[in-house]
């Protein structure tokens, strides 16, 4: 049992306001609910055996600091209040408070409100704790990210707690961790913006002080992403899910910058030096997200910004980390990496993907001189990313002075590079050193971006279907970006894993707007296929996917068409064949566009493109649940459709599909294997 004493040491460390659980009586609040006062609810984040955090936001129009009380009680009706506490919000901390609550019981279903001076309080909210480390019951979570309530709905969540609410308690949810793109900071404004495909553009915030970019807004300061928090979370359906669950949340790009890395501010044709933007990101998501980080003032009520200047990044370390002093304490400004324990079944390690990545391998101008890539729709050789990625350490320390592709050649731009990082010297070591040390049934990465291989295999390509064919021998890649192409730092952290005979070991990532389900494997054929763990990738909430993007931009008259779309004759809806094209390969999306004949395409699979792949859906909505047991992994993909306007049902609307992947646990030297059940709809092209 966690001490006050210990507890008191874990808060002073976190500069936390505390409240302790002793014993209980009845509310002296007056508590009477005023939700107008709490624009943005209430929410509860990173619970452990004994304690949570709790927050709210309660804006005042005088005065700098007010004082809430804050109260957790075992009953709704607040007659067992446990803990009770002062609740600062101040104006510096844009009116949010965050409350560490402790000496609670494992395992137990609390709820909680706050209550101003006047006795005007909060909605009330349901909070969760961990099972202590040694507890067997199984573990619930749901994976969501992706939620971009500019140009969509939030419908997922609704269906997820119609089912919550109907569920045996052994089923029901522990937690939801979310990975990523909570908020878009590129923010459309409805009248200079009617419609994106077929969505409507809904009203999510005014930026002040900030920039545009084409149709986005782009915030610059604190205020402004405030002001798009305060747009998402008047989401009903977001409110809802956060007074029923706490959050475990990282972030992903959209946080801070569309396609920035470090400090660095990257949107579209923008790019400059971000060191106070960054700082101004890590504030706002610490403002709004109750985690277990620790700001730079010190204490969990207020964040105090480290002042930094805009300097341009120009040196790095040799693990490619910008040495520049402002982009150091920027992207240091809020470390929000960690590690949580759920019973003796789940270690849960979240890493940050973004803060200390090193720069793009990919984007040299010279690698367009190689072939006219829009020729294949993009598609990039496989084996020269790998060279890329690879930098100075590819072939044992001996890359190529040049790139090849066909007759053309141009200089290696990343031969004196250093490997791509994408988590960064420091933090890849933490979570090594987190790994190797886990004693969890499952070992768990939460990576806001996919590890699993784009691949497709354009040698297949009938002749004239292209300018030119596409070498013989020779895989395509479609992705970048993400740990899909950083075979360099996967396969040092799967060497791990295999080299130290750990079992158990499962990535849940978001990030990509599709479904995946495969295996966590260093390198695909020709090269050994060794899978030492399991990988699922989660699908967005709201944002458009690729299919989307393909069904309104990819001409009618394309001659790959076949290979994203296949065009029924009889004027309905096109099929998904990218999910074909990146699970069985080039032919089978040929015959399938031709015959619509799903046995014959499949028969057709390539067996050597994707091994590592059991599940790829490219057009998917929703979300997936993940249940860990002593001997197996359920992950099921409950997948709804396109989320283009708020569904007026209690249960969020209909679902396309329902599918489960389950995996028994291997022991180590073992591969894993997962079996597939599609217990409701049809997931059509993507198995």
């Amino acid at each position: 049992m966690l001490s006050r004493r210990h507890f008191i040491q874990i808060a002073t460390a976190m500069g936390a306001t505390l409240a302790w659980g002793g014993s209980a009586r009845a509310s002296r609040t007056g508590w009477r609910e005023r939700r107008n006062l709490f624009p943005e609810g209430v929410a509860s984040g990173d619970p452990d055996p004994h304690s949570v955090i709790l927050w709210t936001r309660r804006p005042f129009e005088d005065g700098e600091r007010h004082i809430l009380t804050v109260e957790i009680a075992e009953d709704e009706a607040f007659h067992q209040v446990v803990a009770h506490a002062p609740a600062p919000v101040s104006a510096a901390a844009d009116w949010t408070s965050r409350v560490l609550v402790g000496g609670l019981k494992p395992a137990r279903t609390y709820w909680y409100r706050f209550t101003d001076s006047q006795g005007n309080g909060s909605r009330i909210g349901r909070t969760i704790t961990a099972p202590a480390d040694d507890d067997p019951r199984t573990v619930n979570f749901s994976l969501v990210s992706c939620q971009s309530v500019n140009e969509g709905a939030l419908n997922g969540y609704r269906r997820m707690i119609f089912e919550d609410e109907r569920a045996s308690l052994e089923d029901q949810l522990d937690f939801v961790l979310h990975l990523g793109d909570f908020i878009y900071e590129v923010v459309q404004y409805p009248e200079e913006v009617k419609t994106r495909y077929d969505r409507t553009i809904y009203e999510v915030a005014r930026i002040p002080d900030g920039e545009k970019v084409g149709n986005f807004h782009i915030p610059l300061t604190v205020d402004g992403y405030r002001a798009i928090y305060r747009g998402y979370l008047r989401d009903p359906d977001l409110q809802d899910a956060r007074a029923r669950w706490p959050f475990v949340a990282m972030w992903d790009n959209h946080e801070f910058s569309w396609q920035g890395w470090q400090s660095v501010l990257k949107a579209g044709a923008l790019e400059r030096p971000g060191q106070s933007v960054k700082v101004a990101a890590n504030q706002a998501w610490f403002e709004y997200l109750p985690a277990r980080v620790a700001a730079p003032s010190g204490l969990l009520e207020r964040f105090d910004p480290p002042a930094v200047k805009d300097v341009k990044v120009e040196k790095f370390d040799a693990d490619g980390l910008g040495i520049e002093p402002n982009n150091l304490i920027a992207i240091n400004s809020l470390k929000a990496y960690r590690s949580l324990r759920y019973g003796r079944h789940l270690d849960l390690i979240v890493t940050d993907q973004h803060s200390y990545r090193s720069p793009d391998p990919f984007s040299d101008d010279s690698l367009g001189k190689l072939a006219d890539w829009g020729n294949y729709n993009g598609m990039f050789p496989d084996e020269l990313m790998q060279v890329l990625d690879g930098g100075r350490a590819f072939n044992a320390g001996n890359p190529p002075a040049e790139l090849r592709f066909k007759d053309a050649h141009i200089a290696n731009p990343q031969k004196a590079a250093p490997p791509q990082t994408i988590l960064g010297a420091e933090q890849k070591a933490w979570f090594k050193d987190r790994l190797r040390r886990s004693t969890a049934t499952w070992k768990i990465w939460g990576n806001s971006l996919g590890t699993l291989d784009w691949r497709a295999d354009p040698e297949n390509l009938p002749a004239g279907l292209t300018k030119q064919p596409w070498p013989a021998n020779m895989f395509a890649n479609l992705g970048g970006g993400d740990h899909g192409s950083a075979w360099v730092e996967r396969g040092e952290i799967y060497d791990l894993v295999r080299d130290a005979g750990i079992t158990g070991f499962a990535i849940v990532s978001g990030d990509r707007h599709s479904f995946w389900a495969g295996y966590a494997a260093k390198a695909l054929p020709p090269a050994k296929f060794e899978p030492v763990g399991l990988s699922f990738v989660g699908a967005s909430l709201a944002s458009p996917g690729a299919m989307e993007s393909y069904e309104h931009r990819l001409p009618k008259d394309d001659p790959l068409r076949p290979l994203y779309l296949a065009d029924r004759p009889d004027g309905a809806k096109p099929e998904w064949t990218f999910n074909m094209l990146l699970k069985h390969g080039v032919r089978s999306c040929l015959d399938y566009a031709r015959n619509f004949d799903l046995a014959k395409a499949r028969a057709l699979s390539n067996p050597s493109l994707s091994p590592h792949l059991e599940f790829v859906d490219m057009g998917a909505h929703g979300y997936a649940k993940v249940r860990l047991a002593a001997d197996e992994i359920r992950t099921e993909f409950v997948c709804i459709p396109r989320p283009i306007s708020r569904s007026d049902r209690p249960d969020g609307g209909p679902l396309r599909y329902r599918v489960v992947h389950n995996a028994r646990m291997w022991k180590a030297g073992e591969r894993p294997m997962l079996t597939q059940q599609v217990l409701e709809g049809d997931p059509g092209l993507a198995i």
